[in-house]
Order: structure tokens, then sequence, then C-alpha cells
């Protein structure tokens, strides 16, 4: 019987404790020096670097091939390739419209927006749900409910709307029609 399967000798151990524990500690510093944006609610591009960076960070801890630099040097241009998708959508209303996913209005003073809530996958429990979280037993207290950017949904209290101009820019009166199909 071969037991390296189960005993490689006490390199493999030797490595993985140094590539742990070096990756991590490179790993938070990278993560406190590039800001809490790097950590904030995800959206798809903050989904993707976060996979990415624990698959590189995953993958080293066990391969004994791939060098501590390597690893490292992989951390860090994830977080630059963050930065520069954030310095680009900052600067570029046309990448933004490609990286972001627009605020959806899914209800409205009192009417379910239907058709957006199909297009989302979300359903009245959801709504009731998100009220719920923000305190509101009733619907009648609630404005609107928002689908955020992040994937969260917002919820505005009727009292707490005052003109709406922080959800109606996303909206417009023909969505309006639109959604609730």
């Amino acid at each position: 019987m071969d037991l390296s399967f189960f005993w490689q000798g006490w390199y493999p151990i030797t490595h993985t404790a140094v590539i742990l524990i070096a990756g991590y500690v490179t790993l938070v510093l990278i993560l406190r020096v590039s800001g809490p944006r790097t950590m904030t609610s995800m959206t798809p591009v903050d989904i993707v670097v976060a996979v990415t960076m624990g698959s590189a960070f995953g993958r080293s801890i066990t391969a004994s091939e791939v060098p501590l630099s390597q690893v490292v040097f992989a951390l860090v241009l994830l977080v630059l390739m963050q930065w520069l998708f954030a310095w680009v959508r900052r600067r570029s209303s046309r990448a933004r419209r490609l990286l972001d996913a627009p605020p959806v209005l899914l209800y409205y003073r009192g009417q379910f927006q239907r058709g957006a809530m199909r297009s989302h996958q979300v359903v009245d429990d959801d709504i009731y749900t998100a009220a719920r979280r923000s305190g509101r037993g009733d619907l009648a207290d609630v404005a609107a409910v928002i689908l955020q950017q992040d994937g969260s949904l917002g919820v505005v209290a009727t009292g707490a709307a005052g003109d709406e101009t922080t959800f109606m820019p996303y909206v417009g009166k023909k969505d309006l029609h639109r959604n609730s199909g």
C-alpha cells in the first residue's frame, strides 16, 4: 500500500503553514490598505474579485509549487484591477451602465411592480420581509421598495419619501406603467 497519499514528509506541511500564515497576513494587509470599498456590499464586480481572491489564496495554501511571491502578486493585482474598474466606472457613464445594475423599483405607493418583480425573481414575501426588517408593520407605511445595486432591498418609509428624488430618477412614469404589468 502506497502511503504517499497520507504522508509525504514535513515539506508540504511546512509549506502550507508558511503560505497560509504569510498569505493570510498579506491578504488582511492588502484589504486594509485598499480601503472599505473592497469589502463593501457586493456588486457583481466585487463578487468576482472576492471569489478570485479566495480561489487564488485557497489554491496557494495546498499547492506546494506556487511560491509566496506569486500569491502576493496575484492578490495585489486583483485589488489593483478592482481599483482600476472603480476609477473607470467613476469617470465613464458608459462603464457604469455596463458594470452596474441600476436600482429597480419593486413596490410603489401600494402597488407591487409585477413586471420588475418577475424580471428579478422577487416575490411578494420578499417585499413583506424587507418592510418588516425596516421596522414597518404595514405596507401603508412604505412608499417604495427598491432592489439596490448590491442585491439588497431598500425600503423608503412613507413619511421619509420627501419629493422622491432618491428613487424616481430610476423609475420614471413609463417604468411605473411597464413595471406593473
